[in-house]
């Protein structure tokens, strides 16, 4: 029988070898990245039948990652591993197609049992969390998809790279694009989203977890 084939996404290197001493008896673990451009790249290479992903990750969050992945690749089961213990970073999650919600703090007893829930089309949420609460943020959410969602993929990945204080000639390599194409996208977003100048946007990244405070 074929081994559960495991991707694990995380900027700490400290929480991906705890992750893959506690995972490696049950599944195998086929790569570990840093950040989420990276997670995209290898999510296509090596097609993992899970993810665990943090949230917050420099260059694309874990959930803009996890929304675009989901985009190819419905197959592929994304277990989000987070300190934040609020509804509504886990609503966002949930939305972006993820299946399990496990903080950090309880990993080691939740994220092996988060991993066999979404294998069987189930969804796991953290026992510190409260599950009608958070029912109750993804109904909200889900009637109120505008703003930051409403933007196109390019447009909020410019907007967290502009808020980690990268450049635009950074920004612009990051993303393999001009940095007029760059400056275009800051523009478009800020007008869509009512912003004036860059401390307003990182204002509004951090209100709405692009970036962590």
């Amino acid at each position: 029988m074929k081994r559960v084939t495991v991707l694990l996404a995380d900027d700490h290197a400290i929480v991906t070898e705890g992750l893959r001493r506690v995972l490696e008896a049950d599944f195998v673990i086929v790569g570990a990245v840093s950040d989420g451009r990276a997670l995209l790249s290898a999510a296509k290479e090596l097609r993992p039948d899970v993810i665990v992903a943090d949230i917050s990750m420099p260059l694309l969050s874990g959930i803009e990652a996890a929304r675009q992945i989901r985009e190819s690749d419905r197959r592929v089961k994304i277990v989000f591993l987070t300190m934040h213990p609020d509804v509504i970073y886990a609503s966002e999650a949930f939305l972006a197609g993820g299946s399990g919600y496990v903080l950090k703090s309880s990993a080691g007893m939740e994220i092996v049992t988060a991993i066999h829930e979404a294998l069987r089309g189930r969804t796991y949420v953290t026992s510190s969390l409260d599950r009608r609460l958070l029912d109750e943020q993804i109904q909200r959410d889900r009637r109120s998809r505008s703003g930051l969602s409403g933007l196109p993929p390019r447009q909020r990945e410019v907007l967290q790279l502009v808020a980690e204080g990268r450049t635009t000639k950074d920004i612009a390599e990051v993303l393999k694009i001009s940095p007029r194409t760059v400056e275009f996208h800051r523009y478009r977003a800020m007008t869509s989203l009512g912003l004036h100048n860059i401390a307003e946007l990182v204002q509004y990244a951090i209100k709405h977890r692009l970036v962590s405070p």
